[in-house]
């Protein structure tokens, strides 16, 4: 049976980001993609040039329609644009839960474009995070939910270990904006670690963080631990990067159909798992 797994985002129309690179890097994972749009964004390669946001009410009933039909293993959350829609996605998650939610707090476009009202940072931190087995920010990110600086490593260590304490079961502080080696931060119920992989020469890039989401959204779906399912997620986002071709006139896009390490290998998940205790 095919292993499903969910994004919640919005979409990107030019294809690099947002539900397009999510179900790309489910496929490239052999999980079979869903997806519940939040916005729709006019945008490509150079920024973003206007939103329009599904109605709360809506986005519930298309996340009604797909967990009464299909079996979710995991899902992950992208540009959730407003504070009742937030609220929304995170009842529905709290009503009926998923054997793991990966939430990317999304909150601006990496050209620096605003996605998301002033209000959403506070939902997520208070409404969804606590239905989070992990929360995937980036420095501008983690310094929003946090209420702190992040700027080097120890600001990440210290924002990781301030994300577990608002909620989220696990926190992956990314640190692709810090000069470099491509240092990431993890805090699970075992320590503090960090994950580095080599830093790729591309220029500004277009969906990387989507990428990682996704990517550890669909190794969990497959049964893969969550330490070992951020470090593959960071293995095939450095591969997909150098990888990448130019396609548009901005920001590089991904090569999101290059071969995962061994995805393949994984068990699959078994049917209507429970998350673990808190």
């Amino acid at each position: 049976m095919p292993i499903v797994a969910l994004t919640i985002a919005g979409s990107d129309p030019s294809g690099g980001a947002g539900i397009q690179a999510d179900l790309k890097t489910f496929c490239a994972f052999d999980v079979y993609g869903a997806a519940v749009v939040t916005s729709l964004t006019a945008q490509n390669t150079t920024g973003v040039r206007g939103r329009v946001d599904v109605a709360p009410a809506f986005v519930v009933a298309q996340l009604d329609a797909v967990l009464d039909d299909l079996d979710v293993a995991a899902a992950k959350t992208g540009l959730l644009p407003t504070r009742d829609i937030v609220e929304a996605v995170a009842e529905r998650l709290r009503s009926s839960p998923l054997p793991y939610v990966v939430v990317d707090p999304v909150l601006a476009a990496t050209a620096g474009d605003a996605l998301s009202e002033p209000h959403v940072v506070d939902a997520i931190r208070d409404r969804l995070l606590p239905v989070a087995t992990l929360v995937t920010p980036n420095l501008d990110e983690a310094a929003a939910l946090t209420g702190r600086p992040v700027r080097d490593l120890a600001g990440m260590r210290d924002a990781a270990r301030a994300l577990d304490a608002l909620g989220a079961r696990a926190a992956l502080v990314k640190g692709g904006h810090l000069a470099g080696t491509a240092h990431d931060v993890l805090a699970t119920a075992d320590g503090i670690e960090e994950l580095a992989a080599p830093r790729v020469a591309t220029g500004p890039t277009h969906g990387t963080g989507c990428t990682l989401s996704a990517a550890i959204a669909a190794l969990l779906a497959r049964g893969v631990p969550l330490r070992d399912a951020a470090a593959r997620a960071k293995a095939y986002v450095t591969r997909a990067l150098a990888a990448a071709a130019p396609i548009g006139r901005g920001a590089l896009p991904l090569a999101h159909g290059v071969l995962p390490d061994d995805a393949e290998t994984a068990p699959p998940p078994s049917p209507r798992r429970r998350p673990p205790a808190r």
